[in-house]
Order: structure tokens, then sequence, then C-alpha cells
């Protein structure tokens, strides 16, 4: 479970830029919005070195139903080559 919400969460860090363009916000209201400069939040984005508190302020301001829905299809996607069983499988495994 543990390596999982680790997984979602470099899949979520992963694709901040592109939740930002979905998101419909600009990248100067977001830096200030979090306490950074334009030229420092988009050199933070670029390399990757958001802190934790930083990307959570920036969901927290970007949160709406599209970005909700690209981080599930990122995720769906991530999960893509997991082994899966069937409905049959599942009912059985768990006594239904």
């Amino acid at each position: 479970m543990a390596t999982e919400i680790v997984r979602n969460y470099k899949t979520l860090v992963d694709s901040l830029p592109e939740l930002i363009n979905v998101s419909g916000y600009r990248n100067d209201y977001i830096a200030q919005k979090i306490g950074l400069s334009p030229a420092n939040f988009a050199t933070k984005k670029k390399r990757g070195t958001l802190s934790l508190n930083e990307i959570e302020g920036i969901l927290n301001i970007i949160e709406n139903e599209d970005v909700e829905n690209y981080i599930m299809l990122e995720i769906m996607r991530s999960r893509k080559d997991e082994p899966t069983i069937s409905l049959e499988q599942l009912e059985k495994e768990m006594g239904w």
C-alpha cells in the first residue's frame, strides 16, 4: 500500500505542469498565491524542485473537476501494466 501511495505521488508531481495547464490558471497567479516570484516558480516547476507545501498549495488553488479527471487518467495510465482479475475471480475470492 505504501508503494502505491508513493507511486501515485510521483505521478502527481510528474503531471503537475500539465495539471496547471488543464486548470486554466496562469503561472504568475499561482506563484503569487503560494508566495513565490514568477521566475522562481517557473524555475522550480521546470526542475521539479517544488516543496511538498508548495505542491499542496498549488493543488489547493487549481483543484477543479478537469484537474481531478486528469489526475485519475494519469493514475490509470500508470497502472495499465498491473495485473488484473476478472469479476468472477473477485467474487470468488471475496466469497460473494
